[in-house]
């Protein structure tokens, strides 16, 4: 893998995850984003672009949505668990969009690096 392609690839889910960080912003009625939302989804942005990248190109090609899946389903109870969510209807809410927004980016990586 070249580190041009890597870099690419890691740009738009970058964009993809601060996208998405706007879109839940203002769901929860917050004007903008702070600044450390955006360091945060951007380190992660970078962490799972690396991740992608062992996936597609040593270790596999099929079935990376379930991967994705798995992965989100697990950042996102984490950080549910972290913030000690109290409504369910709310945190099952939240969880559900952390999962489509790991898979997505999965999407943009197959795309970029499969």
């Amino acid at each position: 893998m070249t580190l041009p392609r890597l870099l690419a690839a890691a740009l738009a889910v970058a964009v993809w995850f601060l996208l998405a960080a706007l879109v839940e912003a203002r769901l929860a009625h917050h004007p903008t984003l702070t600044g450390r939302t955006a360091r945060v989804r951007l380190v992660e942005s970078l962490l799972l672009t690396l991740f992608g990248s062992l996936w597609f190109d040593s270790l596999g090609h099929g079935e990376w949505w379930l991967l994705f899946a798995l992965v989100g389903g697990l950042s996102a109870l984490a950080t549910q668990a972290a913030q000690g969510a109290q409504h369910w209807r709310r945190t099952a809410l939240a969880v559900a969009a952390d999962i489509a927004r790991y898979v997505i980016a999965g999407g943009i990586l197959a795309w970029r690096l499969g």
